[in-house]
């Protein structure tokens, strides 16, 4: 089913297989026109264990396969809401990565760690990503969702531009009743400088309110802050902001304008379909009112024009439904999501959508410039449908969303590979590995644990593999004692000194008496053998 108007198509895709991890929260990774999903909803099963999927569309139906991290890689938590951006060498460099901040985990954790993923290779079996974490010193934002961050280059150099976002009410702050309450977080504006993995924040007159699920479009050394919700207010605010970041040998300097023509809009999805224009669809106009109007954003030298555009033929269900979700998937294309009816035989299953841009894919243009989006609506599991989901979408560089033909990953294929740290073989009978574990103890979160066999000079061992039970790891850490593995337990028994035995003592037993002879003369003999003959 596909309708169109003349400038966009909405077409209905199928899912085949997993669609019930496509939630209100996801992200997408666009490498080479290969579209990746990323942020599911719970932790990842041994199916998918790195939490990562390739978007395979053909003919109208969405299948995902799973790809794997390198052995170099640390774990990479499936992160929802969390701020994404595209990080080059330089302005006009093919070979990018991406960058993850934040985001919430399974367990409703906030992160505030920083990833970077890059491709590593891809073949029609297997795609492998590597994902290292980054360490930052200065003004570390803190833990946070809904925010974004973009790149920025001024004067030869490059930096990472962060800001927006909620947190969890500091612990101080907290009651009974506001435990799990979020607020805005402050509306500093952080710079990051990778190089030097260092963190600098601003705060600007400006902007005076926190903001989140807000659209952020970069280009050169200015980046324009559209839309967004306060929670302080409630409400969505208006007003335009553009920062501009200029990077001189000193301290940078950080300014910005509040500029006129602005959307009161949260949630709203950004597509790039051009080296200037971009294409910006759905959203909220307020927390029970989607917005179905679409608008293209022109940018040309140090301006920005916004304007209204001819949107797609909405569904009846699109129109009907009171949320919706998505995410950019790069070039003019959206991938849409509605709730499923209750009817439907799979539990948490949506119904999907591709809008496209018509004409999008016939231009050629390098699309440098980044834009980052907060579409949202908040998970229905966790508050009302009408709240805002909270789903993070950015723009990507793509040629095409259109997957290769790939075959399914057989894990018979897989090379032998084994690892130093946590992801060793400890072992003849263990089983951990990087691309197949998940989290066994409640303590664990993303390496296996780990104990110290005290046999010899010391090894370690998987706390899982010695099928040690999770009380008996709490005693074993906290108690002060040596702790033998089992292929070491026996050995250990034998090499202990026996304890001293005590000997039962017996009485010593009586010597025989021997037999008294009596010696006979010779004459007495002689006499004795007479009588007897006679």
């Amino acid at each position: 089913m596909a309708q169109s108007t003349d400038k966009m198509l909405l077409q209905m895709v199928s899912t085949v297989s997993n669609s019930s991890l496509l939630q209100p929260g996801f992200s997408l990774l666009n490498f080479d026109g290969h579209v990746f999903f990323f942020g599911q909803k719970g932790w990842p099963k041994r199916s998918c264990p790195t939490g990562v999927f390739l978007l395979d569309i053909k003919q109208n139906e969405l299948k995902m396969k799973s790809v794997f991290f390198s052995k170099d890689s640390c774990y990479l938590p499936p992160l929802r809401y969390p701020a994404l951006c595209t990080l080059r060498s330089d302005a006009r460099a093919n070979e990018y990565q991406y960058i993850i901040h934040g985001g919430k985990t399974p367990n409703n954790d906030l992160s505030d760690k920083i990833y970077f993923i890059s491709l590593v290779s891809k073949t029609s079996k297997k795609i492998t990503f590597q994902c290292i974490e980054k360490d930052l010193g200065g003004d570390v934002p803190e833990a946070r969702y809904g925010h974004t961050m973009n790149i920025v280059h001024s004067r030869g150099k490059s930096m990472s531009v962060l800001f927006g976002g909620r947190s969890y009410t500091p612990l101080a702050q907290r009651t009974t009743e506001t435990w799990n309450s979020v607020v805005d977080c402050l509306p500093s504006v952080f710079l990051i400088d990778f190089e030097f993995g260092c963190c600098t924040s601003y705060l600007v007159p400006e902007l005076q309110d926190g903001l989140s699920f807000h659209v952020s479009i970069a280009r050169d050394d200015t980046i324009y802050i559209l839309g967004g919700h306060s929670l302080q207010n409630n409400t969505r605010s208006p007003n335009l902001y553009r920062l501009k970041i200029d990077l001189p040998l000193g301290s940078p300097a950080v300014t910005c304008t509040i500029l006129p023509g602005g959307i009161s809009v949260s949630s709203a999805i950004v597509s790039q379909i051009s080296d200037n224009e971009f294409v910006l669809v759905g959203g909220y106009h307020s927390d029970n009112q989607k917005r179905l109007a679409c608008n293209t954003i022109l940018l040309e030298d140090s301006k920005i024009e916004i304007v209204e555009t001819v949107g797609p033929e909405w569904t009846p269900d699109i129109k009907h439904c009171r949320m919706w979700f998505g995410c950019d998937m790069g070039k003019g294309s959206v991938l849409l999501g509605i709730p499923g009816a209750n009817k439907q035989i799979i539990p948490d299953a949506n119904y999907f959508y591709i809008l496209r841009c018509k004409g999008a894919e016939d231009k050629e243009e390098e699309l440098i410039t980044q834009t980052c989006s907060q579409t949202s609506s908040e998970d229905p599991g966790d508050s009302t449908p009408f709240e805002d989901s909270e789903e993070f979408c950015f723009s990507v560089e793509a040629n095409s969303f259109d997957a290769d033909d790939a075959d399914t990953y057989n894990e018979d294929d897989e090379e032998d590979e084994s690892e130093t740290g946590y992801w060793i073989t400890c072992c003849a009978s263990c089983n951990i590995d990087i691309n197949t574990w998940v989290p066994f103890y409640s303590t664990e979160l993303n390496k296996p644990a780990m104990i110290l066999c005290s046999s010899g000079a010391g090894h370690w061992v998987h706390a899982q593999c010695m099928d040690l039970s999770e009380t008996m790891l709490l005693r074993l850490s906290e108690a002060n004692v040596k702790y033998f593995c089992n292929e070491h337990i026996d050995l250990n028994k034998g090499l202990q000194t026996p304890q001293k035995v005590m000997c039962l003592k017996k009485p010593p037993m009586k010597p025989l008496r021997k037999k008294k002879t009596m010696k006979l003369s010779t004459s007495t003999k002689k006499s004795f053998l007479r009588r007897l003959f006679e």
